[in-house]
C-alpha cells in the first residue's frame, strides 16, 4: 500500500469568485485536484481524490508516478 501523504502537493486559498475555501493539487498527478472549506478538509479530500486517481491508473494499466524527488511542496 502506498503512503499517499508522501506525495507533494500545493494548497492555496480560493477567492470568493471561485467559491472560497482551499484548492489542493498534486505535483505528480496533474489530473488530481480537490478542495475543502479549510486546509485540513482540502488535504483530507485531496488524499481521497489521490487514492481514486491511483486506483483508476492501476485499472487502466498505466504507470503510477513515484513520489517526486523535488521535495515537498506544501504551501498556503
Amino acid at each position: 500500500m502506498r503512503d499517499l501523504s508522501r506525495y507533494p502537493f500545493d494548497i492555496r486559498p480560493l477567492n470568493a469568485e471561485d467559491g472560497g475555501g482551499y484548492l489542493i493539487s498534486f505535483l505528480d498527478f496533474s489530473e488530481c485536484i480537490s478542495d475543502g472549506e479549510t486546509p485540513t478538509e482540502a488535504i483530507r479530500n485531496g488524499l481521497d481524490a489521490l487514492a481514486e486517481t491511483i486506483a483508476a491508473l492501476e485499472d487502466l494499466g498505466l504507470p503510477i508516478p513515484e513520489r517526486d524527488s523535488g521535495g515537498d511542496a506544501r504551501s498556503l
